[in-house]
């Protein structure tokens, strides 16, 4: 993976509705009543746009890990859209994201405070300004989709993308229904909520066959309503794998990243256990491997382990009797997260699965305490 884009990834993790005064969301009465208890998925029209515009920047044309430039679709946006790569837009766009790579964050991730109508761009009465910030370091004032607003319209006209997108309609329902057969949000979302007591009222799934390596969720909170957004690429099908180990790794994708959500609250009650269970960093931490100085706190590294090892107990719950379900993902989290630079995964997750099948009627986040004090005695 690029080092810069992973470094995004990394980051914009952090970002949440709170991290600034401007309103981000405005979940009205009837928003709530028409998606409480639903998730859905979705290729949003100037969201796509977006990322058809950037694939064609000079920033997106050099990095395949910005862009993903596999296969057929990627093969006709090109086609399609190459002959508008040096417009003026399309030139700006490279300059933010040469200036400051996440810029590109910046751009896709407010597209969804808008939407068209007819040639136009017209506001989106729910989502008002939503990506401001990246983590702590990054802010910005001024929602981009706005600055650029006329030049984006001009540049969906000149290119008839509206065409284009009506055009990928079948191709774009075939992602989101291999999402809904495969990615058991559903599912998850009930398994989760019956082991910790953080609630979500509702989960948005945000897809683009042009994401790369970059995908994050987030969470907006507003009107005693909390939904969950998640940004990334279609569902993979590899013809190495059986359909059970394509299902299983592509609900832990999705997985790894909604229990976030679930297992911070829980881990924020324990800051002082952890500094003094896991200070020995070098023990718990590969520190030679580049990505693990994104997860400085003793908080950080228990919650990346957390967030993999979780995945376990949910397939032994929900694969019941299928060992081969159990071995296949069980060896993936060691593998993977061995590689990135967590070398207690396999300890960690042995404990975990111990406690959770000694506990049974207890709920998840009630282990903290006995996992912790585990921690502490490595």
């Amino acid at each position: 993976m690029n080092n810069k884009i992973y470094l995004l990834l990394i980051l914009f993790m952090g970002f949440n509705a709170k991290s600034q005064d401007l309103k981000k969301v405005n979940f009205d009465d009837k928003f709530k009543k028409e998606n409480q208890g639903k998730s859905k998925v979705t290729i949003h029209e100037v969201k796509e746009l977006l990322h058809i515009m950037i694939a064609i920047t000079e920033s997106g044309l050099d990095n395949d890990d910005m862009v993903n430039q596999e296969g057929e679709y990627y093969k006709d946006v090109i086609k399609y859209f190459e002959p508008f790569k040096n417009e003026p837009v399309i030139l700006k766009f490279d300059s933010l994201m040469k200036s400051n790579p996440l810029n590109y964050i910046f751009l896709t991730g407010n597209t969804i405070s808008y939407n068209f109508k007819e040639k136009e761009l017209v506001k989106d009465k729910n989502y008002i300004f939503p990506a401001q910030s990246v983590s702590s370091h990054t802010v910005i004032k001024q929602n981009l989709i706005s600055v650029y607003k006329k030049d984006i319209e001009d540049f969906s006209n000149k290119s008839d993308f509206r065409k284009f997108y009506k055009n990928s309609k079948k191709y774009y329902d075939k992602i989101i229904s291999d999402y809904d057969k495969q990615a058991n949000i559903s599912r998850q979302w009930k398994w989760l909520e019956n082991n910790f007591e953080a609630k979500v009222n509702s989960y948005v799934i945000m897809a683009s066959p042009l994401i790369g390596g970059l995908n994050y969720t987030t969470s907006y909170k507003d009107n005693d309503f909390t939904q969950i957004l998640l940004v990334v690429p279609p569902i993979s099908n590899s013809t190495l794998l059986t359909e059970l180990e394509n299902t299983i790794s592509n609900t832990r994708n999705i997985f790894t990243e909604i229990d976030h959500n679930y297992i911070t609250c829980p881990t924020s009650k324990f800051q002082d256990e952890l500094n003094e269970a896991l200070k020995n960093r070098e023990l718990w931490v590969n520190t030679k491997q580049e990505g693990t100085k994104y997860y400085p706190t003793p908080s950080k590294v228990f919650d990346e382990y957390m967030t993999w090892s979780l995945y376990s107990l949910y397939v032994l719950d929900n694969f019941q009797g299928n060992q081969h379900a159990f071995n296949y993902i069980y060896k993936d989290i060691n593998d993977v997260m061995t590689e990135r630079g967590f070398p207690k995964i396999k300890e960690f997750n042995d404990q975990l699965i111990e406690l959770r099948k000694n506990k049974k009627d207890k709920k998840i986040e009630e282990l903290y305490p006995e996992l912790i004090e585990w921690c502490k005695n490595q």
